[in-house]
């Protein structure tokens, strides 16, 4: 019923930068966040940034002055800009959207997940 296609993952070297991309594609009503996830091996999955209905954002203090989360309302489509990159930023990076759906049968609410990017940080 939605799509998430993630992009923009790889590999950087301490101190640079990537930008990860997310867009929702379905009948979408409206969505009520968009964020971004991410799970190191042997870690929890954690919330990196959420970006909210309304434009108030979310991030994780790890990530706090280094990472910024954006959204293109127009595409659907949510993006994580991230700078002076560390190795402890390294894991794969989930797209984590809330929103409402058409259907013919009416509205409902869905929360889907990307399929993952991965983001590699070392020199």
């Amino acid at each position: 019923q939605v799509q998430l296609v993630e992009s923009g993952g790889g590999l950087a070297q301490p101190g640079g930068s990537l930008r990860l991309s997310c867009a929702a594609s379905g009948s979408i009503f409206t969505i009520h966040y968009m964020a971004w996830y991410r799970q190191a091996p042997g870690k929890q999955r954690e919330l990196v940034a959420r970006f909210n209905s309304g434009g108030t954002t979310n991030y994780a203090d790890s990530v706090k002055g280094r990472f910024t989360i954006s959204r293109d309302n127009t595409k659907n489509t949510v993006f994580l800009q991230m700078n002076s990159l560390k190795p402890e930023d390294t894991a794969a990076y989930f797209c984590n959207v809330d929103l409402i759906l058409e259907s013919p049968r009416g509205r409902y609410r869905t929360v889907s997940w990307g399929q993952g990017a991965q983001v590699t940080v070392s020199s």
